[in-house]
């Protein structure tokens, strides 16, 4: 499987675009496309859907293009700000749309690695905010990875151009980076994923900072 690329699709920020929160996405989509992968990033103003409603059938553009990265993807991280102690209602939105993937061959996130990354201003959100997405993650039939990542942003952990000022933060940021690649090419090697799930080229959203 020395050929095989992985497509791992970041999603996460906030209404703001260059926030903490994709600013720690992105770095942790770095990571992932030196370990090998190739990446796809969903975040900040990409993210205003409609509230997610099963009795409406239509999507906007956006919903409609992260919904198929997903699809086609190998692995997935999402970061989330914390908003009042847990996730916040944008990314929330977003994840409920993985409910169109429900009749998926592989259902939701089955068979894929979910990377975890909470950011708050102080520590009491972080630990909650990141409890609550692995909780989501298992929900959708995804695996955490065992590395998740609570930033408090309180400090300046990064600068303007998205270099990591903490050191902790960066090694964590790239483990989490790394096992989700890592699971992607076991799953890989063992013939596991589903025919719907090819590396293919991350067209539409952008990919991440290639």
């Amino acid at each position: 499987m020395t050929d095989f690329v992985p497509l791992i699709v970041g999603i996460g920020g906030t209404s703001r675009s260059g926030s903490s929160t994709e600013l720690a996405l992105r770095f942790t989509l770095k990571a992932a496309e030196r370990a090998g992968a190739q990446t796809a990033i969903v975040a900040g103003p990409d993210l205003e859907f409609p509230m997610y409603s099963q009795d409406r059938s239509e999507r906007c553009d956006n919903a409609s293009e992260m919904v198929g990265l997903l699809r086609r993807c190998h692995g997935i991280v999402v970061a989330s700000p914390g908003y009042h102690g847990s996730v916040s209602g944008l990314i929330k939105n977003a994840l409920d749309y993985v409910e169109d993937m429900r009749d998926d061959d592989a259902a939701y996130f089955d068979g894929r690695a979910v990377g975890c990354i909470a950011c708050a201003f102080g520590w009491q959100a972080t630990g909650s905010t990141l409890a609550a997405m692995r909780s989501i993650a298992h929900a959708l039939r995804g695996w955490p990875t065992p590395m998740g990542v609570a930033i408090n942003s309180s400090t300046r952990v990064f600068d303007t151009e998205g270099k990591c000022l903490d050191g902790a933060v960066e090694r964590q940021l790239e483990l989490v980076a790394k096992q989700v690649v890592e699971f992607a090419r076991m799953r890989a090697a063992a013939g596991s994923y589903v025919d719907s799930m090819g590396a293919g080229k991350a067209s539409g959203m952008q990919q991440c900072l290639a």
